[in-house]
């Protein structure tokens, strides 16, 4: 493994550390930087909903290096929707897909349904398998 290599996977290690302890960390992401914490971390999310200045109520949006990182959230999906979803992804293309009932207020606010998606930018994607 090359110097930089290293580096950078103990740069992905503190940064995941940040998160793994209720912190909140910008991420790049494929249009635009993104501010993010542990999604199943109440105080973490409720205090990234409060430096947005985001309303609870309006829930988040979740990203994932994978759908297999975002199936705990969701209903299942239709073979249809399936096939939507996996022409876009990974990508910059958010779906607002129904939750399933136990997923939690402060990730979907009012809605029944979550925002989601899978990053293509390499980044984002190693922090979320992090």
């Amino acid at each position: 493994m090359g110097r930089r290599a290293h580096h950078n996977r103990l740069r992905l290690r503190a940064v995941a550390r940040i998160v793994e302890t209720g912190g909140i960390v910008a991420y790049p992401t494929e249009a635009v930087y993104g501010l993010g914490c542990d999604p199943q971390n109440e105080w973490a999310v409720h205090r990234l909903l409060a430096l947005k200045r985001r309303p609870i109520h309006k829930g988040v949006i979740l990203i994932a290096a994978d759908f297999t990182q975002l199936a705990p959230f969701l209903q299942p999906l239709s073979p249809d929707d399936q096939t939507r979803l996996a022409a876009t992804w990974p990508g910059p293309y958010t779906w607002l897909v129904p939750t399933r009932a136990d997923t939690p207020y402060w990730l979907r606010g009012r809605h029944d349904t979550l925002a989601v998606r899978v990053t293509a930018h390499p980044l984002a994607a190693a922090l979320c398998r992090a």
